[in-house]
């Protein structure tokens, strides 16, 4: 493993624990979702935006410029989150870090999961995983980044959370 690696698993790890909720319910997914969905609009990113648990959408927004592939990447993004219970972005170095690919031989069927960085886990103090939040439209480390952005905006923004 390279410095770079490691310094990269590190940060992954860091958001990880930096990122929990104190509670999540419907209204906060809508919150979360209307939050990072002005600043993708702000921003004119053509992505697609995607909250939910498991089968149950939350919250969804797609922009001018996402096409029908983000929602196939966002339901695969999900389901890989959802199942390991860690965003895709750590999944994805830690699996690269160990020259495995788990969507190759049988593991996991590359129609259903991803390691392609862009879901984090909704991570409720207490309870474990609820949700994931996942993005996609913008290049795979940068959807990771807008969506560990989102959240850190609004768990400093929501006084339940602090």
């Amino acid at each position: 493993m390279t410095d770079t690696t490691s310094s990269r698993l590190s940060e992954l790890r860091q958001h990880e624990d930096e990122l929990v909720f104190e509670r999540f319910d419907h209204h906060d997914a809508w919150r979360l979702g209307s939050l990072m969905a002005v600043r993708a609009i702000t921003e004119e990113h053509g992505v697609a935006i995607d909250i939910r648990r498991h089968d149950l959408v939350l919250f969804r927004c797609v922009l001018p410029g996402a096409t029908a592939d983000q929602q196939e990447w966002i339901r695969r993004k999900s389901a890989t989150t959802l199942r390991f219970e860690q965003s895709t972005a750590l999944l994805h170095e830690e699996f690269s870090a160990k020259g495995f690919d788990p969507t190759r031989g049988g593991w996991l069927t590359p129609e259903d999961y991803t390691l392609a960085p862009g879901s984090f886990p909704v991570r409720v103090s207490g309870a474990g995983v609820v949700a994931a939040v996942t993005v996609s439209g913008l290049a795979s480390d940068d959807d990771h980044q807008f969506v560990v952005e989102g959240i850190r905006a609004f768990l400093k923004g929501d006084p339940s959370n602090d």
